[in-house]
């Protein structure tokens, strides 16, 4: 996987190391990964995008894969998005990026979204793959959507819970949840990309700070969004779904983001939650147009 990119271990000023994928010459574009995974789930995107002419970096988020992961805070507030957000600004600052493109597929784009409203300035075009804003699913729950997406409930329970039933058989519940939300079947997962994520999750470390990442979500995140509320994201914004996934079939998705956003656009594709292995081409095709339309 990779092919041509180089890896970073980037500390940061907070103590917290950041590893990080990088590749390619041109404008830049951070790619941000979701839960749960790693930086690997880009694999068959970003070196489309290095062929169209961006320089790609592609971090583990903190909590994630080989990144630092940092024991909590009692208010979760070291998973807050806002922190997380932080991390990757002072990143792209340590590659010399002051303005990029980025694009985050779940967990990444609450992050990438945070990021647009904390850090504007930097941020020239912003996409979201498979994601309504949180504050909006939170507020929408009802029982298809505790269904599909119990872990959003499940990880917030107070620890050691559900970093208990999980380290029992991290295997079993990573491949669970991949097989769950794709709605492609277990083969778009390349077997590179779902070792790393399984080495991962069988870190008793990375477990709890996704949880932590989880239990920021329901508590001081959604305080910063509460804050935020009125505030719009003034920079272009990319909407992509999966038409068969939880997000595509529960949300109008556009509409979501057009609340939070001034200018909004998208489309969704007939796969499910897993934009960047279920549909690769579609969606660098669909980023490498947004992002170019900046250039």
């Amino acid at each position: 996987m990779f092919e041509g990119f180089r890896t970073e271990r980037i500390a940061q000023s907070n103590g917290v190391s950041i590893q990080t994928r990088i590749g390619g010459i041109g404008s830049p574009v951070l790619l941000l990964h979701g839960y749960p995974q790693t930086s690997a789930c880009w694999h068959a995107v970003a070196p489309r995008l290095v062929a169209a002419g961006f320089s790609v970096i592609v971090p583990d988020l903190r909590g994630y894969g080989a990144s630092d992961k940092p024991e909590s805070s009692a208010d979760h507030g070291t998973y807050s998005k806002r922190v997380m957000a932080a991390d990757q600004v002072e990143l792209m600052r340590h590659l010399g990026h002051q303005r990029f493109f980025v694009a985050g597929h779940d967990r990444g784009g609450r992050v990438a979204h945070r990021r647009a409203l904390d850090h504007q300035d930097s941020v020239k075009r912003l996409a979201v793959l498979d994601i309504a804003p949180t504050a909006t699913m939170y507020e929408s729950t009802d029982r298809d959507f505790a269904t599909g997406y119990y872990h959003w409930f499940f990880l917030i329970q107070p620890a050691p819970l559900p970093e208990t039933l999980i380290g029992a058989d991290p295997d079993f519940y990573l491949k669970s949840k991949l097989a769950a939300w794709s709605k492609s079947g277990m083969d778009v997962f390349a077997s590179d990309a779902l070792e790393e994520y399984c080495r991962a999750f069988r870190e008793p470390a990375c477990v709890a700070a996704t949880c932590e990442d989880y239990r920021a979500a329901a508590s001081i995140d959604l305080i910063h969004d509460a804050v935020d509320k009125d505030r719009r994201i003034m920079v272009p914004l990319l909407a992509l779904w999966g038409t068969k996934g939880l997000v595509g079939r529960l949300f109008d998705v556009l509409a979501s983001w057009s609340a939070k956003a001034s200018t909004v656009t998208g489309q969704g594709f007939p796969v499910g939650h897993f934009l960047p292995e279920e549909a690769p081409a579609e969606t660098a095709e669909a980023l490498v147009a947004f992002f170019s339309a900046d250039e």
